[in-house]
């Protein structure tokens, strides 16, 4: 397969942004009474946006419409004040992002993350290069796996979903690959592992950002 263009996911993919993620998520449990949770338990926590987040970190029985809008805003409020603290990209993205930007490669970010968030990350940590679109969650957005937002950028890039590859980190990024019908690239160094991603449809699976060459077109 020789794509044309990328798409990429942002948290786990690009950026490693697990510990701020954690940290606003037990910050908020904390303030609102709960109890939090280890690090490693947000890697399968995050990932569906906010709001399956919140319902992810609560008990079962503290699901309640009036509780989840609580700790939401306030895991919205903990987030904004820590956002830059930990997070940076993962080793090798940016030398990945300079050749596909000297390629000439066309490059976007979908992510499940609220948009506004998604472009404060993007302009803070990744601001040199040329994405276009860049896209988190809203309301004119359906949240992956729901493939409508990598279709909409296909045809504004006016490309057949087949030319683009679809780089992400968990089992929605694979879905939504495969429901767009492009080429689905699931990345090691992200939240989740290769048997989730295999089982979700991966097509190829790569352990470090430059073997993403392996899929594009040569220069």
């Amino acid at each position: 397969m020789t794509g044309q263009a990328v798409i990429f996911d942002l948290d786990g993919t690009l950026l490693d942004t697990l510990e701020d993620l954690a940290d606003s998520g037990n910050a908020a449990l904390a303030e609102c009474g709960f109890a939090t949770h280890p690090l490693d338990a947000y890697r399968h926590f995050v990932g569906d946006g906010v709001e399956m987040l919140v319902r992810r970190i609560l008990p079962d029985d503290k699901r309640d419409k009036e509780t989840m809008l609580r700790v939401g805003a306030e895991y919205r409020r903990q987030y904004t004040a820590r956002w830059t603290a930990k997070t940076k990209p993962y080793d090798g993205i940016c030398d990945m992002l300079d050749e596909l930007t000297e390629r000439k490669i066309r490059m976007a970010v979908l992510s499940n993350k609220p948009d506004d968030f998604t472009q404060q990350c993007v302009s803070e940590f990744l601001g040199n290069y040329p994405f276009d679109p860049v896209l988190g969650h809203h309301e004119g957005i359906v949240r992956k796996p729901d493939p409508a937002g990598a279709l909409q950028i296909a045809a504004d890039w006016q490309l057949s979903p087949g030319e683009i590859v679809y780089v992400g980190d968990t089992a929605t990024d694979m879905q939504t690959a495969m429901a767009a019908g492009m080429y689905a690239v699931g990345v090691l160094w992200g939240f989740r592992d290769e048997q989730e991603l295999c089982a979700n449809g991966a097509q190829l699976i790569i352990k470090h950002p430059g073997e993403l060459f392996d899929v594009l077109n040569t220069p």
